[in-house]
């Protein structure tokens, strides 16, 4: 992948994803634009703001895990052999 590609991205927590959703659904696209830019100062661009809260406007949370705990298997270390 390119470095210009990645140099775009950033990362947001759950707590600032649905603070911008709830702004989305409440006070509409722009006030959710603001909202966003009140997060990440660096976004500056209007058209590139639209395109980040619509796709955190359109995020749903992941299911939790469907597996019970006594699936899991607790690994133990290796005994090392005696030299």
């Amino acid at each position: 992948m390119r470095l210009s590609k990645l140099t775009g991205m950033f990362c947001v927590d759950e707590a600032t994803a649905e603070a911008i959703r709830r702004v989305f659904h409440e006070d509409g696209e722009l006030s959710a634009i603001v909202e966003l830019r009140r997060h990440f100062p660096l976004i500056t661009d209007i058209a590139r703001g639209r395109e980040c809260v619509r796709a955190i406007a359109g995020w749903r949370p992941l299911p939790s895990s469907t597996k019970p705990e006594s699936d899991v298997v607790t690994l133990k270390p290796r005994r090392r052999p005696k030299p």
